[in-house]
């Protein structure tokens, strides 16, 4: 009977307490906002914080940082959460009962799997703008270890990998390995063929590496315009390039035709694209609009759809657990017993929880810029009207610089 009652107020707890997502809004009103003091505070705090979401906050506060543009703290969160991702191994025996019997967010939040590889993701992009090459490429080397554990675990329906090979192919590229870079750039886009820029990049890489035959095979696989195939064959150390990481990716919810499993869906954007303004070499005032090179939000809900299938069976077992539990109560009282039953199934829930600072899109742009000169921003909607600035990049602050990156959440 006492275990009965404990039972209930941990339903009715559990039933008060705030959402993952209720808790996180504040911070994320504030980084939209603009108040980046006020919003990485309140993440710091989250996240030191001992609890069952620490992951989860250690990954939007570096995210929160990299939108605030602090990328070395970024980065000692980042690697902080890549650290505790490795370490949640153990579960006590008392959660996972509790999740059996109750729902799944009784548990430490370990993160999917496509969040354990973005993590990498979002420290070698921080690497990249504080121009730490090498650094950077360790992270796409964890993502390659993670992708190759995560396959021989029979879990390999996710599509990050595609975006860890365009990465290192920057990093090859910017450092004039224009042989490594061809290679990467290719397996890039034979893993997803989705986006043309990135067969134009391997193309570009290719030619400056004067790997005749794989450029001519990707010329007739990508059949480019006249106007690019100019473009691929440009030879212009002053070229820069800016990474954009556009939107929010998705969120979870509860699925329409059962409410017990999670499904992520888009968030809705206001800025769609990045647009600049530049002075090329002759002096003349140009625009360019980005393209994007990979979706984080497909590739997030190709994986979630891709772990239906263990999260059902889970489920499953635990309604089974419950019918156990309830019979065995129902079996010394069969009102207390019918009232576990009720209680127990009352109480099931899809988890919802998930990283909700995540990009939506990855899209990039190369110009080859006036040196010394200035490059200003703006995003543009679906209308192709000015929905943001940004602020302006200096290029005479460092001559060297190659890449810059640009974040937006609105």
């Amino acid at each position: 009977m006492i275990k009965l009652v404990v039972l209930f107020y941990s339903l009715i707890f559990l039933g008060s307490c705030a959402t993952y997502h209720s808790r996180l809004l504040p911070a994320q009103n504030n980084l939209i906002g603009g108040r980046c003091d006020v919003a990485t505070k309140e993440l710091a705090e989250l996240s030191a914080a001992q609890s069952d979401d620490r992951l989860l906050y250690l990954m939007e506060y570096g995210s929160a940082l990299q939108i605030c543009k602090d990328y070395k703290k970024s980065n000692e969160i980042f690697l902080e959460a890549d650290k505790l991702s490795e370490q949640i191994d153990y579960i006590s025996a008392s959660r996972v009962l509790g999740a059996t019997l109750l729902n799944e967010e009784m548990i430490q939040y370990k993160g999917d799997i496509f969040e354990k590889l973005f993590i990498n993701i979002s420290a070698a992009l921080n690497f990249i703008e504080l121009e730490q090459p090498d650094e950077a490429m360790v992270e796409i080397r964890r993502i390659d270890e993670k992708y190759k554990k995560y396959s021989s675990e029979e879990k390999s329906s996710f599509e990050l990998n595609s975006f860890s090979q365009y990465l290192s192919g920057l990093i090859f590229e910017t450092a004039s390995k224009f042989d490594d870079a061809c290679i990467s750039y290719k397996a890039a886009y034979k893993l997803d063929t989705t986006y043309r820029d990135v067969g134009l990049d391997a193309m570009y890489a290719c030619g400056r590496a004067k790997r005749t035959r794989e450029f001519e095979q990707l010329a007739s696989e990508i059949k480019p315009t006249a106007e690019e195939s100019e473009f691929v064959k440009r030879n212009n150390k002053n070229e820069k390039i800016i990474v954009y990481l556009q939107g929010l990716g998705p969120k979870k919810a509860p699925r329409p035709d059962n409410h017990l499993y999670p499904y992520l869906v888009p968030s809705a954007s206001i800025t769609e694209k990045l647009q600049i303004t530049y002075q090329n070499e002759k002096e003349q005032s140009l625009t360019k609009t980005s393209s994007p090179v990979y979706s984080v939000e497909k590739a997030a809900i190709a994986t979630q759809e891709a772990d239906y299938g263990s999260l059902a069976a889970r489920r499953l077992g635990a309604r089974v657990a419950k019918e156990v539990m309830a019979d065995q109560i129902r079996q010394k009282n069969k009102a207390l017993g019918d009232v576990a039953w009720l209680v127990m199934v009352a109480s099931e829930r899809a988890d919802l929880r998930n990283w909700s600072l995540l990009p939506e899109s990855i899209q990039v742009i190369r110009v080859s810029p006036l040196k010394k000169s200035k490059i200003t921003l703006v995003g543009l909607n679906k209308f192709a009207a000015e929905s943001e600035s940004f602020p302006t990049i200096d290029l005479s602050l460092s001559e060297s610089k190659k890449i810059y990156l640009v974040r937006s959440i609105k």
